[in-house]
């Protein structure tokens, strides 16, 4: 199974990476961009054979234990591939 996962700065956290892109694009003649969020795209592949249910909650313990900051990150599952 292959799974997508999407990591991003909690709202509330002011996202220095995201500005400065967006006053590039700004310097690029892109004036009309009002603001930019930079995340992480992470794909697990796992050899697992289990229900999606069950899939969803190791990938959930995965991104809780290692893959994010829960203090300034959150996660969300964009897709699950068989």
């Amino acid at each position: 199974m292959k799974a997508e996962v999407l990591v991003t700065l909690k709202q509330e956290i002011l996202d220095p990476q995201g500005e400065a892109v967006r006053h590039s694009l700004h310097e690029l003649g892109h004036a009309d961009v009002r603001s930019v969020r930079v995340g992480k795209y992470i794909e697990l592949e796992l050899d697992a054979q289990i229900d999606r249910n069950e899939l969803n909650l190791r990938i959930e313990s995965m991104c809780k234990q290692l893959l994010t900051n829960a203090v300034m990150e959150d996660f969300r599952v964009l897709a699950l591939h068989p």
